[in-house]
């Protein structure tokens, strides 16, 4: 029993930590990558950075998701109750 929540509280900090590194550098190839189209195209970066804004928040949800997995594990770990049943 023990062995099994301490290897969810690591899966946790792996979840945890692969959600904000994986969302650190999308917004970082985002953000510059809309900088290089906006420079390129003055006149595009309205429309650009409408497009931007959606998929920066398709990024968040996905480490939003993320989070939320790893709060279930961590809160309502189902292994746990597969052990004592």
């Amino acid at each position: 029993m023990a062995s099994v929540q301490a290897f969810t509280a690591l899966a946790v900090g792996l979840i945890f930590a692969f959600a904000a590194l994986g969302t650190g550098i999308g917004f970082g190839l985002l953000g510059g990558k809309f900088l290089e189209g906006a420079a390129r195209q003055p006149e595009m970066a309205n429309m650009l950075q409408i497009r931007m804004f959606i998929v920066a928040g398709l990024l968040d949800a996905l480490a939003i998701i993320g989070v939320a997995f790893a709060a279930l594990l961590l809160f309502a770990n189902p292994l746990l109750a597969a052990l004592q049943g």
